[in-house]
């Protein structure tokens, strides 16, 4: 245990009582107090394990003086008064003393009082060294003329410090009182009285404050203590109402104004005199936000644009507005913005914005002026003037600066492009392995293979060096695209549908043509990739889809071997098959019992072996559908890419999905224009991680 611990003790404030005043002639009269602070019995209190009990032979009061701190919720900021009387008798402690605090808590004491709030007292006590004994489980310990039975601590040795008013008590055997001779209001001032009624001057509106001044010139007229604000109301209005309702105004103005501090706050408070017109005009949270935006878009040293103060945020905010009247997914869009960025696409002054839009912004930004109207050849030749301009100045070769026409275009017809080819169902990448290459130069890949195994070490402890053996694959890289142009009839008629039209084929043209090239390459069996003498290829009437047909084809993956004839413990994870087999493989892969048809009437367990075994994939490219090769009958087995990959899919420098970048159109042509394109390779891989069944003779 710790030399001194704090001792909370609780007793509950029962009610008010008449006493005589004190202090000088004319002074003031105070309330007294008068408490059974403490019965001498056990209690439970924070921190302590086991109940506490505090032996009032050993109590002491703090620097030897009857006269202590009264204060609320054990806070010395919260003045209460003081004891003038602090005695122990038959076994409990007494304390007795005035409310002598001049400040709103006092008040609040006094007033909460005498509307009847039952507080509760809380002895601030610290035990003294060694002066803690503990009883534990079995034995007993007499205090205060009791006996206890453990486990109990008892502080035989305590220093009463102070008494706090708090709302909660711990011991419910306690009793105090408080004296009912009202603090003189008489010479209280207003702004005294707004204080003791809990109002903040600074938050209130003129009309409330007549409304609250009527009623305090009123309660100073009556003189009387318990006088109620029924009789000051205003136009037949009850005092108590029109203070519930002023006290609900006056708490949503404090929190409104503590809001628009809040947005104000941004930048180091730079927007003082934006916080200070939206408190004074009542503006609410959305006006304010929305203004502070507007605020950090100063003009250009020519007089252009108002731009953000964050390099990047007016043209971010564009961009997602764009995205959003393009018709991409709010949910979507957010993931690729702030929430700031956010909140101003969707507010007044971009919700909706189109082509138009964009075009006003960048004309600003370059430092021209346009009045917003019908667009017209002048307005496009300014928009790709000030689009020249502003990639000058953020330092050419084809960047972009904060607001930019092309620059924006381009992210925004990315952004539509990726979320179409990300829309395309692909399976490829569930049986291919996707790497990256550095340039459109043929690759080889190695893969190396361990000649034999460990052998044992003979009692010399030397080991035996094993060779490796190289087996060679290739791959290249190759650029599929398409030009995207924004014509003057796009721009005149706003449409940036019919612009973002493009971007979205070529998305979802770039997700088949992958696909595509895929099964294209796997259907037509390169160099005999699918072989009897690979081992990797079974055919006949007992290879259609069906449990028999599953374990020819896993017994033929794992019976495969490296050049020395070792195996290679290689299973497979993915079973792909043509759609005209989607359901029998999703049957074959999750039902545990299955019954087939058998001849010459043999009987057939019912049990499936393969269920849940490897993932089923179904594409229509595998069925005889325009590919040479193509089957409706012919299924594989894969197995992961990540382990040893039949296929290989390689992309340049990591770019996985197809880019789209803006390009230079004919001097003759009133317009802006981009590419499209998409590079990347397919080759087979190593022809033991796959097995085909031909599925049919």
């Amino acid at each position: 245990m710790p030399n001194d611990r704090v001792l909370s003790l609780c007793a509950p404030v029962e009610g008010w009582i008449e006493a005589s005043a004190t202090g000088d002639a004319g002074a003031p009269a105070l309330r007294r107090f008068s408490m059974t602070a403490y019965t001498g019995g056990a209690m439970m209190l924070a921190g302590w394990p086991h109940p506490v009990v505090v032996d009032l032979a050993g109590l002491q009061v703090a620097g030897g003086t009857k006269s202590r701190p009264i204060l609320k919720d054990h806070n010395r900021a919260l003045i209460v008064g003081h004891t003038d009387a602090v005695r122990i008798e038959a076994s409990q402690l007494l304390v007795s003393g005035v409310i002598s605090g001049a400040g709103p808590v006092a008040r609040e004491i006094v007033e909460s009082s005498r509307n009847g709030f039952p507080w509760q007292a809380s002895l601030g006590a610290v035990a003294q060294a060694g002066g803690m004994e503990f009883v534990p489980k079995g034995k007993k310990a007499v205090a205060n003329g009791r006996e206890f039975e453990g486990p109990v601590h008892i502080a035989r040795r305590s220093v009463l410090g102070e008494v706090s008013f708090v709302a909660l008590g711990a011991d419910d055997n306690t009793t105090a009182s408080v004296a009912a001779a009202a603090i003189k209001e008489d010479d209280m001032t207003f702004d005294q009285w707004l204080t003791a009624k809990g109002f903040d001057a600074a938050t209130l509106s003129d009309a409330q404050k007549t409304s609250l001044q009527a009623m305090f010139d009123n309660e100073k007229k009556t003189a009387a203590v318990t006088a109620t604000a029924t009789d000051a109301a205003p136009d037949g209005d009850g005092g108590a109402e029109i203070i519930a309702r002023i006290r609900a105004e006056t708490a949503a103005e404090t929190k409104r104004i503590a809001e628009v501090r809040r947005v104000c706050a941004v930048g180091n408070g730079k927007h003082g005199d934006l916080e200070a017109k939206a408190i004074a005009e009542g503006w609410d949270v959305n006006k304010t936000e929305l203004e502070v935006l507007r605020a950090e878009r100063p003009a250009l040293a020519s007089g252009g644009v108002r731009r953000d103060a964050d390099p990047a945020q007016a043209g971010r905010a564009i961009e997602a507005a764009l995205c959003l009247s393009a018709g991409l997914p709010e949910k979507q869009v957010g993931q690729w913005y702030d929430e700031k960025t956010m909140n101003a696409a969707v507010g007044h002054d971009l919700r909706g914005a189109g082509l138009h839009t964009l075009m006003y912004e960048t004309i600003r930004a370059g430092g021209e002026h346009v009045r917003p109207g019908r667009v017209d050849n002048e307005t496009i030749r300014a928009a790709f003037s000030a689009d020249r301009r502003l990639i000058q100045a953020a330092g050419g070769g084809g960047g972009f600066s904060t607001i930019s026409l092309s620059g924006i275009l381009s992210n925004v017809a990315n952004k539509t492009m990726l979320a179409a080819y990300t829309a395309v169902e692909s399976v490829v990448a569930m049986f291919s392995a996707e790497t990256d290459v550095n340039d459109f130069k043929e690759v080889t890949r190695y893969r190396l293979t361990g000649n034999g195994v460990f052998e044992k070490v003979g009692p010399d402890g030397e080991l035996k060096h094993a060779g490796l053996s190289e087996q060679a694959y290739t791959n290249k890289v190759e650029t599929y695209g398409r030009m995207i142009a924004l014509t003057r009839h796009m721009m005149i008629n706003d449409d940036l549908g019919a612009f973002l039209q493009i971007p979205r084929i070529i998305g979802r043209m770039s997700a088949l043509k992958r696909e595509e090239a895929v099964f294209e390459l796997l259907l037509s069996n390169p160099g005999n990739f699918f072989a009897v003498g690979n081992k990797n290829f079974i055919s006949g009437a007992a290879t259609t889809l069906s449990i028999d047909s599953l374990t020819q084809a896993e017994q033929a993956f794992l019976d495969q071997t490296d050049t020395d004839n070792k195996p290679i413990l290689l299973t497979p994870s993915v079973l792909l098959v043509p759609s005209s087999l989607k359901v029998a493989a999703q049957v074959l892969m999750t039902e545990t019992r299955i019954n087939e048809t058998t001849t010459a009437d043999k009987g057939k367990p019912a049990v499936n072996p393969h269920a849940g075994k490897w993932k089923p994939v179904a594409s229509p490219y595998l069925n005889a559908q325009g590919i040479n090769g193509g089957s409706a009958k012919a299924w594989y087995l894969f197995a992961n890419p990540a382990d040893v990959a039949a296929i290989e899919i390689a992309y340049l420098r990591g770019k996985r999905t197809p880019t789209i970048e803006s390009g230079d159109t004919d001097f003759n042509t009133l317009g802006m224009q981009w590419r499209g394109y998409f590079d990347f390779g397919v080759a087979m891989q190593d022809f033991r991680a796959a097995v085909k069944s031909k599925g049919e003779v």
